[in-house]
Protein backbone atom coordinates (compact mmCIF):
# COMPACT_ATOMS: atom_id res chain seq x y z
CA UNK A 1 0.00 0.00 0.00
CA UNK A 2 1.38 3.39 -0.96
CA UNK A 3 2.32 5.62 1.98
CA UNK A 4 0.04 8.44 0.78
CA UNK A 5 -3.04 6.21 0.78
CA UNK A 6 -2.10 4.67 4.12
CA UNK A 7 -1.83 8.12 5.70
CA UNK A 8 -5.23 9.11 4.34
CA UNK A 9 -6.79 5.97 5.78
CA UNK A 10 -5.18 6.58 9.17
CA UNK A 11 -6.43 10.16 9.19
CA UNK A 12 -9.98 9.04 8.44
CA UNK A 13 -9.84 6.49 11.25
CA UNK A 14 -8.44 9.08 13.68
CA UNK A 15 -11.09 11.59 12.68
CA UNK A 16 -13.98 9.19 13.22
CA UNK A 17 -12.50 7.88 16.46
CA UNK A 18 -12.24 11.45 17.75
CA UNK A 19 -15.88 12.07 16.82
CA UNK A 20 -16.95 9.00 18.80
CA UNK A 21 -14.95 10.09 21.85
CA UNK A 22 -16.54 13.55 21.58
CA UNK A 23 -20.15 12.30 21.90
CA UNK A 24 -21.54 14.30 24.85
CA UNK A 25 -22.40 12.11 27.83
CA UNK A 26 -25.55 13.61 29.30
CA UNK A 27 -28.34 12.54 31.65
CA UNK A 28 -30.53 12.02 28.59
CA UNK A 29 -28.94 8.61 28.05
CA UNK A 30 -30.39 7.54 31.40
CA UNK A 31 -33.70 9.18 30.49
CA UNK A 32 -33.80 7.24 27.21
CA UNK A 33 -33.13 3.93 28.97
CA UNK A 34 -35.79 4.65 31.59
CA UNK A 35 -38.35 5.55 28.91
CA UNK A 36 -37.67 2.43 26.85
CA UNK A 37 -37.74 0.20 29.93
CA UNK A 38 -41.02 1.69 31.17
CA UNK A 39 -42.85 1.57 27.84
CA UNK A 40 -41.51 -1.72 26.48
CA UNK A 41 -40.72 -3.89 29.49
CA UNK A 42 -43.28 -2.65 32.00
CA UNK A 43 -46.17 -1.60 29.74
CA UNK A 44 -45.65 -4.24 27.02
CA UNK A 45 -45.15 -1.70 24.26
CA UNK A 46 -42.37 -1.60 21.69
CA UNK A 47 -39.69 0.70 20.34
CA UNK A 48 -40.56 2.24 16.97
CA UNK A 49 -37.44 3.55 15.24
CA UNK A 50 -37.56 5.83 12.22
CA UNK A 51 -35.26 7.83 10.01
CA UNK A 52 -34.93 8.89 6.38
CA UNK A 53 -32.15 7.86 4.00
CA UNK A 54 -28.89 6.84 5.68
CA UNK A 55 -30.32 7.75 9.10
CA UNK A 56 -33.17 5.35 8.34
CA UNK A 57 -30.70 2.54 7.74
CA UNK A 58 -29.17 3.27 11.15
CA UNK A 59 -32.65 3.26 12.70
CA UNK A 60 -33.36 -0.13 11.12
CA UNK A 61 -30.10 -1.52 12.48
CA UNK A 62 -30.85 -0.25 15.99
CA UNK A 63 -34.39 -1.67 15.88
CA UNK A 64 -33.28 -5.14 14.79
CA UNK A 65 -30.46 -5.18 17.36
CA UNK A 66 -32.88 -4.25 20.13
CA UNK A 67 -35.28 -6.99 19.04
CA UNK A 68 -32.53 -9.61 19.00
CA UNK A 69 -31.55 -8.73 22.56
CA UNK A 70 -34.92 -8.88 24.29
CA UNK A 71 -36.40 -5.43 23.63
CA UNK A 72 -39.15 -5.65 20.96
CA UNK A 73 -38.62 -3.00 18.28
CA UNK A 74 -39.65 -2.26 14.70
CA UNK A 75 -38.55 0.11 11.96
CA UNK A 76 -41.15 2.47 10.52
CA UNK A 77 -40.33 4.22 7.25
CA UNK A 78 -41.49 7.83 7.65
CA UNK A 79 -42.92 7.99 4.13
CA UNK A 80 -44.79 4.70 4.48
CA UNK A 81 -46.22 6.02 7.74
CA UNK A 82 -48.21 8.53 5.67
CA UNK A 83 -49.77 5.70 3.69
CA UNK A 84 -51.17 3.59 6.49
CA UNK A 85 -48.11 2.12 8.19
CA UNK A 86 -48.60 4.61 11.03
CA UNK A 87 -51.03 2.00 12.33
CA UNK A 88 -48.11 -0.05 13.67
CA UNK A 89 -47.79 2.45 16.53
CA UNK A 90 -49.72 1.49 19.67
CA UNK A 91 -50.54 3.34 22.86
CA UNK A 92 -47.66 2.00 24.96
CA UNK A 93 -44.93 2.45 22.34
CA UNK A 94 -41.96 4.81 22.32
CA UNK A 95 -40.48 6.56 19.28
CA UNK A 96 -36.79 6.67 18.40
CA UNK A 97 -36.33 9.34 15.74
CA UNK A 98 -32.99 9.80 13.96
CA UNK A 99 -32.08 12.84 11.88
CA UNK A 100 -28.66 14.46 11.64
CA UNK A 101 -30.10 17.87 10.78
CA UNK A 102 -33.01 17.49 13.17
CA UNK A 103 -35.27 18.99 10.54
CA UNK A 104 -35.88 16.17 8.08
CA UNK A 105 -39.31 16.96 6.65
CA UNK A 106 -40.59 13.38 6.66
CA UNK A 107 -39.59 12.87 10.31
CA UNK A 108 -41.20 16.14 11.41
CA UNK A 109 -44.36 15.09 9.60
CA UNK A 110 -44.21 11.72 11.35
CA UNK A 111 -43.90 13.53 14.67
CA UNK A 112 -47.06 15.51 13.89
CA UNK A 113 -48.96 12.41 12.76
CA UNK A 114 -48.12 10.53 15.95
CA UNK A 115 -49.20 13.46 18.11
CA UNK A 116 -52.62 13.33 16.43
CA UNK A 117 -52.90 9.55 16.50
CA UNK A 118 -54.22 9.22 20.05
CA UNK A 119 -56.43 11.77 21.79
CA UNK A 120 -55.73 10.54 25.31
CA UNK A 121 -52.21 9.07 25.12
CA UNK A 122 -48.81 10.72 24.87
CA UNK A 123 -46.16 8.77 22.97
CA UNK A 124 -42.67 9.67 24.28
CA UNK A 125 -39.91 10.50 21.82
CA UNK A 126 -36.18 9.81 21.90
CA UNK A 127 -34.20 11.77 19.32
CA UNK A 128 -30.69 11.17 18.00
CA UNK A 129 -29.45 14.22 16.11
CA UNK A 130 -26.52 16.52 15.42
CA UNK A 131 -28.62 19.65 15.89
CA UNK A 132 -29.62 20.53 19.48
CA UNK A 133 -31.58 23.58 18.33
CA UNK A 134 -33.78 21.69 15.87
CA UNK A 135 -37.53 21.09 16.05
CA UNK A 136 -36.95 17.42 16.79
CA UNK A 137 -34.53 18.19 19.61
CA UNK A 138 -36.95 20.65 21.19
CA UNK A 139 -39.76 18.08 21.09
CA UNK A 140 -37.69 15.20 22.49
CA UNK A 141 -38.26 13.61 25.88
CA UNK A 142 -34.65 12.45 25.65
CA UNK A 143 -32.23 14.12 23.24
CA UNK A 144 -29.05 12.23 22.37
CA UNK A 145 -26.60 14.62 20.73
CA UNK A 146 -24.06 13.20 18.30
CA UNK A 147 -21.80 16.17 18.88
CA UNK A 148 -22.54 17.42 15.37
CA UNK A 149 -19.25 16.31 13.79
CA UNK A 150 -18.37 17.39 10.28
CA UNK A 151 -18.46 14.60 7.72
CA UNK A 152 -15.13 12.99 6.90
CA UNK A 153 -16.30 12.73 3.28
CA UNK A 154 -14.02 14.91 1.06
CA UNK A 155 -17.13 16.75 -0.13
CA UNK A 156 -18.31 17.36 3.42
CA UNK A 157 -21.74 16.13 2.36
CA UNK A 158 -22.04 12.35 2.44
CA UNK A 159 -23.30 10.94 5.77
CA UNK A 160 -20.14 9.32 7.14
CA UNK A 161 -18.99 10.56 10.52
CA UNK A 162 -22.55 11.49 11.49
CA UNK A 163 -23.82 7.96 10.85
CA UNK A 164 -20.85 6.54 12.75
CA UNK A 165 -21.80 8.50 15.88
CA UNK A 166 -25.49 7.59 15.42
CA UNK A 167 -24.55 3.91 15.29
CA UNK A 168 -22.42 4.17 18.41
CA UNK A 169 -25.24 5.89 20.32
CA UNK A 170 -27.53 3.04 19.27
CA UNK A 171 -24.96 0.53 20.51
CA UNK A 172 -24.82 2.36 23.85
CA UNK A 173 -28.60 2.17 24.27
CA UNK A 174 -28.73 -1.52 23.36
CA UNK A 175 -25.83 -2.44 25.66
CA UNK A 176 -27.26 -0.53 28.62
CA UNK A 177 -30.67 -2.14 28.10
CA UNK A 178 -29.19 -5.65 27.93
CA UNK A 179 -27.70 -5.05 31.38
CA UNK A 180 -30.86 -3.43 32.77
CA UNK A 181 -33.14 -6.32 31.85
CA UNK A 182 -30.57 -9.01 32.72
CA UNK A 183 -30.64 -10.49 29.23
CA UNK A 184 -28.80 -13.84 29.20
CA UNK A 185 -27.04 -16.04 26.63
CA UNK A 186 -29.93 -18.50 27.12
CA UNK A 187 -32.45 -15.87 26.03
CA UNK A 188 -30.15 -14.84 23.20
CA UNK A 189 -30.04 -18.43 21.94
CA UNK A 190 -33.84 -18.57 21.80
CA UNK A 191 -33.81 -15.68 19.33
CA UNK A 192 -30.92 -16.93 17.20
CA UNK A 193 -31.69 -20.37 15.86
CA UNK A 194 -29.33 -20.39 12.89
CA UNK A 195 -25.91 -19.08 11.96
CA UNK A 196 -22.69 -18.46 13.84
CA UNK A 197 -24.30 -16.41 16.63
CA UNK A 198 -26.91 -19.11 17.17
CA UNK A 199 -24.23 -21.78 17.56
CA UNK A 200 -22.09 -19.57 19.77
CA UNK A 201 -24.96 -18.61 22.10
CA UNK A 202 -26.02 -22.25 22.49
CA UNK A 203 -22.43 -23.22 23.28
CA UNK A 204 -22.34 -20.56 26.00
CA UNK A 205 -25.71 -21.79 27.28
CA UNK A 206 -24.43 -25.38 27.43
CA UNK A 207 -21.28 -24.30 29.23
CA UNK A 208 -23.30 -22.29 31.75
CA UNK A 209 -25.58 -25.26 32.40
CA UNK A 210 -22.55 -27.48 33.05
CA UNK A 211 -21.17 -24.90 35.48
CA UNK A 212 -24.50 -24.72 37.33
CA UNK A 213 -24.68 -28.52 37.67
CA UNK A 214 -21.07 -28.63 38.83
CA UNK A 215 -21.70 -25.93 41.43
CA UNK A 216 -24.74 -27.77 42.78
CA UNK A 217 -22.78 -31.02 42.99
CA UNK A 218 -19.98 -29.35 44.90
CA UNK A 219 -22.45 -27.77 47.32
CA UNK A 220 -24.12 -31.13 47.97
CA UNK A 221 -20.77 -32.80 48.58
CA UNK A 222 -19.77 -30.09 51.06
CA UNK A 223 -23.05 -30.53 52.96
CA UNK A 224 -22.44 -34.26 53.36
CA UNK A 225 -18.82 -33.84 54.49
Amino acid sequence: MKEEIENKIKNIIRYEAKAILSIPLTEDFQKAIDIIYERVHRQNGKLVASGMGKAGQIALNIATTFSSTGTPAVFLHPSDAQHGDLGVIQRNDVLLLISNSGKTVEIIQLLELVERLFDDVYVPKIVISGNPKSILAQNADAFLYTGGPKEVCPLGLTPTTSTTTMTVIGDILVSLMIEKIGFTPEEYAKRHHAGYLGRKSRAIQKRNNVNVVSAKTNNNEQKHN
